[in-house]
């Protein structure tokens, strides 16, 4: 039995800062939790291992799992060995080694068998990892234990700042005080009956906890919080840090509210503010919160279409969605929609749902199977008023190995924006997937064996192929092509084996290897003109994660714009992450300035767009313009502003778990990252300066919250800690073409970056009484423009002096 208790501080601390100070065991704890404490339980032990576990019934969930604890420690074996063991922790692997009068007992938490709750993020790189021991030391005399040391460790470290962690310990320490006669043995036939004659309110319990949780008392109902924190959620606010902020704490609200209270906000809010409103309840990821913003949606009313197209990213970026999610998305697409873009952004958010739920061990789900089924089957037999490009772009998310051989069929034998969407899709599998079938068709589409491809489609089945364990022969073979190329395309491929070179990607040693063979490489062929380029290089290289930026500009032989590439890569020991893509294609504008279209483009129509790859899901194309109709009217109209591809509010980093410590109490972990986010993009054309300019505008805010608790019930004690960074990253290209060869300059430019990072301890009484210690540290990133090659930067100053001395001489 319990008796005696104390709570106290572990570290010692000034007695003006110990929120225990003054008050009585009884009114920290409460008199009826005390009392229950102070009970006695009784265990049956059988060959040193806790065969019974005997306590009252109707005691309070806490007081019983202190008392488990402590019964838990009784778990002994006198030989060394492995077995499978039931404690407070679960059933759970356990080793013992006896050395003597000294027993040592590891348990591997990661086994226990323990009703779990909590979920993880999709990406490694975005998660936290778990480090969890837990080690027991008995010290014996003539098979009496003379005293008992515990001490469990758990460990949270974010993966992409293993700086940012947490730690909780729990101790437990028993030593034999004094040795007295207990009372008289009982006789009985079994052991119940003699617990039962000792007091007849005894029962036998499970030794493994329960789950105890206690109950916010004081906190701000969700309607409360969001005035708290709405003015933060403006549409021109979406670039700062508060923003990521606020919308990670109303997610934490809205996770605990029920349907009525979600929808009690979203029905009575301004427009402004709804689309912030959908993505928070949206991430949220409840059952609750799923029920009210689908009854809140209208997918026939295409007004709401706005609304409609972040709920829909929003189920995109989801940390773990569920099969429920996916379900009411096919069924949704199976029903009617007022607006096509919605049609299509909805098949591409279902592809990337099916694979987050594959990752998981969930393909033979039944709304996976039939998400797959669907998409799939509108490939292999399209109706006439299909738009294959959609479906061909959820593959792009979905990244099924069984769609392989419908995207070497699309990627070859179509035309346009349909080969060019299977072949980009592809080069995002990886490449143990891309079977000799996969690079005999990049090959004839790269070499045009069977039909004439258009560049953009060449060059990327070029890369799939250099990426993916290239043999000699098809290096060779691409390196020879070389000079026989459409003269920008032969430029362009030249930078893409230095840019391979010259950042050691895989395949740098086989390149090498050929570059050794004089008839691949000589003057001749590496000396090429053009302004097409292709350049790779290091935004960050760290410890934990490293970063990397790749641009790649492909223009036409008459110097217009083909198609610009900027990706943003992260990666650590284990994974890699596809942070970001922007993707500017034009095609067909060679008839404004009256030059001639290149092999395979004669017939293309004049077109404008842009794509975009965000935190590895593929959203919905924006074009800038259709036809040459469209074109002329925007050129006319044209008002220089940027077209916005992505703006919201994100959550990349979801990670929560809850942990039965041995001692008793629950310990949890909620590590929760926001990203608000605003990307645009904008093509102007001048007929007049025969320029044209690309300029692909980047606003990131990224807030990141941890937390790590022990809830005692009476007493909560935890870590908190925060990373908040603003910044931004312009990406823009300018052409002109007023003189042979063309000036082309590019830029990729980041602001300076405040960051600010802090850590809180803290420890509470349900009363109020509160003791906080916090650190902080606040630094500027200083801003840089990214290196490109040599080139470019002669290039750039060519570019510059031109336009100074046309705007000295206008008059």
């Amino acid at each position: 039995m319990l008796r005696d208790v104390r709570v106290e501080n572990v570290n010692e601390r000034p007695s003006d800062k110990s929120i225990f100070k003054g008050k009585s065991t009884e009114t920290i704890i409460g008199k009826e939790y005390l009392q229950a404490l102070q009970r006695p339980m009784v265990l049956e032990l059988g060959r040193g291992k806790v065969q019974n576990f005997y306590s009252y019934e109707n005691e309070p969930g806490f007081t019983q799992n202190l008392k488990r604890g402590l019964a838990s420690l009784f778990q002994l074996q006198m030989h060394s060995g492995s077995v499978r063991e039931v404690d407070i922790s679960g059933k759970c692997n356990v080793t013992y080694q006896v050395q003597q009068d000294q027993v040592t007992k590891i348990k591997a938490l990661d086994s226990c068998e323990i009703e779990k709750t909590g979920f993880t993020s999709h990406n490694q790189i975005l998660d936290v990892s778990t480090k969890a021991t837990s080690a027991t030391i008995y010290v014996l005399e003539d098979s009496f234990i003379k005293s008992i040391k515990a001490e469990e460790n758990y460990v949270f470290l974010l993966n992409s700042r293993r700086k940012t962690s947490a730690k909780i310990v729990s101790k437990q320490r028993l030593e034999l005080q004094s040795v007295e006669s207990g009372p008289g043995l009982i006789a009985g036939k079994q052991a119940a009956g003699v617990i039962k004659a000792l007091d007849s309110s005894y029962i036998s319990l499970p030794l493994v906890a329960e789950t105890v949780k206690s109950e916010c008392k004081k906190c701000p109902s969700l309607s409360e919080h969001w005035k708290s924190i709405k003015e933060h959620m403006h549409p021109e606010k979406l670039s700062k840090a508060e923003a990521a902020r606020s919308f990670l704490s109303f997610i934490q609200n809205i996770r605990k509210a029920t349907k009525e209270e979600i929808l009690q906000i979203i029905k009575t809010e301004n427009k402004e503010l709804l689309p912030q409103i959908v993505d928070a309840i949206t991430s949220a990821q409840t059952p609750a919160s799923l029920e009210a913003i689908l009854e809140f949606l209208d997918f026939k009313d295409a007004s709401t279409s706005v609304l409609q197209e972040r709920f829909l990213y929003a189920c995109g970026f989801a940390s773990h969605p569920s099969e429920m999610l996916l379900r009411t998305l096919t069924s949704k697409f199976k029903g009617d929609i007022a607006n096509e873009e919605i049609r299509e952004t909805l098949v591409i958010v279902m592809g990337e749902l099916i694979r987050k739920l594959c990752d998981r061990d969930g393909c033979k789900l039944p709304a996976v199977v039939e998400a797959k089924k669907l998409i799939l089957g509108r490939l292999e037999k399209p109706r006439k008023d299909d738009n294959v490009r959609m479906y061909l772009l959820a593959l792009k998310n979905a990244l099924l190995p069984e769609a392989i051989p419908l995207l070497l069929k699309y990627a070859e034998s179509e035309e346009g924006h349909t080969s060019n969407a299977a072949v980009t899709a592809l080069q995002r599998y990886d490449p143990s997937f891309l079977t000799s079938e996969v690079k005999k068709t990049m090959n004839r589409i790269y070499h045009q064996n069977r039909k004439v491809h258009e560049k953009t489609v060449r060059t990327t089945a070029a890369a799939i192929i250099l990426n993916s364990n290239p043999s000699y022969m098809e290096v060779k073979n691409i390196l020879l092509s070389i000079g026989e190329l459409p003269l920008e395309m032969n430029k362009y491929m030249l930078s893409i084996i230095q840019d391979i070179l010259q950042l050691e990607k895989p395949s740098s040693k086989i390149v090498r290897k050929v570059l050794k063979d004089m008839r691949s490489h000589n003057y001749e062929r590496f000396s090429k003109p053009g302004s097409s380029s292709a350049y790779s290089g290091y935004i960050t290289r760290g410890p934990d994660i490293s970063s990397t930026y790749s641009l790649d500009i492909l223009y036409s032989g008459s110097g217009i714009l083909r198609r610009s590439n900027l990706n943003i890569r992260v990666f650590d020991r284990n994974a890699q992450l596809h942070a970001g893509q922007v993707v500017i294609e034009a095609q067909g504008l060679e008839s404004i300035i009256a030059a001639t279209p290149d092999e395979g483009e004669e017939n293309l129509d004049s077109f404008a767009g842009m794509s975009a790859i965000l935190f590895d899901v593929q959203l919905r194309p924006v074009t800038f313009f259709q036809g040459y109709g469209d074109l002329m009217s925007k050129m006319l109209s044209a008002t220089g502003d940027p077209i916005s591809v992505v703006k919201g509010l994100i959550l990349l980093t979801d990670y929560s778990q809850e942990f039965q410590l041995q001692s008793g109490p629950r310990a949890s972990a909620d590590f929760q990252g926001g990203l608000a986010i605003d990307i645009s993009g904008g093509m102007e054309f001048s007929l007049w300066y025969r320029e044209s300019k690309t300029n692909v505008k980047n606003r990131i805010a990224m807030f990141v919250a941890g937390n790590a608790e022990v809830d005692s019930f009476f007493l909560k004690t935890g870590v908190d800690t925060t990373l908040e960074i603003e910044t931004a990253l312009d990406f823009i290209s300018t052409v002109q073409f007023s003189q042979y060869p063309f000036l082309v300059c590019m830029q990729m430019d980041r602001v300076g970056s405040p960051f600010r990072h802090s850590v809180t301890k803290y420890e509470s009484l349900p009363s109020g009484r509160r003791y906080t210690a916090r650190r902080g540290k606040a630094e500027m990133l200083e801003g840089c423009e990214y290196p490109l090659h040599q080139e470019n930067s002669n290039m750039c100053r060519k570019v510059f002096t031109t336009e100074s001395d046309s705007a000295g001489s206008w008059f």
